[in-house]
């Protein structure tokens, strides 16, 4: 997730200034993060970003940050994301006739990824779901992406604002603290933090602010989400970075990172045409939500989702290694050696850990097998790249031992 969402960071090469409006054209008045003078001050490069002024990297710049994250721990200003809280006796079963996921069964402190789909399967929005308290006093806390938080909250209060009560909260900040030793940096400030596992989360005090985290993220890393109050963000960011392991990074460093941890980027690698069986995404969709579940059905085309399922899709996500050094983008032509076409990437770019360029294409199902060859078309030229298996770096998320 997860889950920047207005179209991929290119910052590469390192360098390159980014564009600025013509004169003749005013540019859009931009939102900005609690976080935002915080990040002038640590001379942070800003560029819009799912209409927000959003840091793409620091001084450092891209590669250090997203190294330090593999090696270290490094922060994130997620902010832009939309964070909602529903309540009520009736919201989990209400949640199930808009996600295809198992919201009715999550323990308190559980959180999953989930998605929204429309009537033909298509993913409209990505997002994670944490369950916060027990009873009556439950409550679902959504986080959604920055590009779709203002259609998830109609979609929400539209379908199923009757049977629950849906509350935007843009009073909420978030940062992601992602890398190895995020854990033992943010233990300083409050213990209790490792005793989470991947998705799971818990109300805690951290710097005497009261927050809500969660050990999740969208680096392929272990890591933190923290829900925290706007008005004391700073003041927590400055804590944070103050611990000897943290450095800030950008947005360019996250989807990096994300891409490298084979992770969706809602509008380019998942989209409203494009579903959860197609995506590789079925292991989200509980057994209980499939055809023959306990819980079968009953969200928007759960028909086309469980036949794709059964049959198998056409098409099908998959990750790309290129042979040659030369970076390949995001709406380069998939083509096969005499020349088919095949498909298009929806990600790309030089990935720093494996030192090599990597994508994400949809090819069909016939040419996914892994070490299967096509070639992309850049500049003219066809460049060889070896379907690969996702993720490209293996993921080191922290887990509750099994029982």
């Amino acid at each position: 997730m997860h889950f920047t969402d207005a179209g991929p960071i290119d910052p590469l090469p390192l360098g390159t200034p980014m564009p600025t409006p013509s004169p003749s054209t005013p540019a859009p008045e931009l939102l900005t993060t609690p976080l935002h003078a915080l990040h002038l001050e640590l001379g942070a490069r800003m560029v819009p970003f799912a209409g927000y002024s959003m840091p793409v990297q620091y001084p450092a710049g891209l590669m250090a940050e997203h190294l330090h994250c593999r090696a270290s721990a490094a922060l994130f200003d997620v902010s832009h994301m939309g964070q909602l809280r529903l309540s009520g006796s009736d919201a989990a079963a209400a949640l199930e006739s808009l996600l295809p996921i198992d919201v009715i069964g999550m323990a308190d402190g559980q959180q999953r990824y989930g998605f929204f789909t429309n009537e033909h399967g298509g993913i409209l929005d990505d997002l994670m779901l944490t369950r916060h308290g027990l009873g009556d006093g439950t409550e679902w806390l959504l986080i959604v992406n920055a590009a779709n938080k203002a259609a998830d909250t109609v979609l929400l209060q539209s379908r199923i604002g009757h049977r629950c009560t849906v509350q935007p909260r843009p009073d909420l900040a978030l940062l992601a603290l992602q890398g190895p030793q995020a854990v033992t940096a943010l233990a300083r400030l409050n213990p209790a933090v490792a005793n989470l596992s991947f998705m799971t989360g818990a109300a805690v005090v951290l710097n005497g602010i009261p927050c809500f985290a969660t050990r999740s993220g969208y680096t392929g890393e272990d890591g933190f989400e923290i829900s925290v109050p706007a008005e004391h963000t700073e003041a927590l960011a400055r804590a944070l970075l103050a611990q000897p392991e943290v450095r800030p990074a950008g947005l360019g460093a996250r989807d990096t990172l994300r891409l490298e941890a084979g992770l969706c980027l809602h509008g380019n690698d998942i989209d409203a045409q494009t579903t959860p069986v197609e995506a590789g995404l079925l292991w989200a969709i509980q057994k209980l939500r499939r055809a023959g579940g306990a819980r079968a059905g009953g969200y928007p085309g759960a028909n086309t989702i469980d036949a794709q399922t059964a049959a198998g899709p056409t098409r099908r996500r998959v990750g790309l290694t290129g042979v040659d050094r030369a970076p390949v983008r995001p709406g380069a032509a998939i083509v096969s050696a005499d020349g088919t076409p095949l498909g298009t990437v929806t990600s790309g770019t030089l990935a720093p850990t494996v030192n090599q360029p990597i994508a994400i294409a949809y090819l069909p199902s016939a040419h996914a097998a892994p070490d299967h060859t096509v070639y992309a078309e850049v500049r003219g030229k066809r460049l060889p790249m070896r379907v690969t298996p996702l993720p490209f770096v293996p993921h080191r998320y922290v887990r509750a031992p099994a029982r």
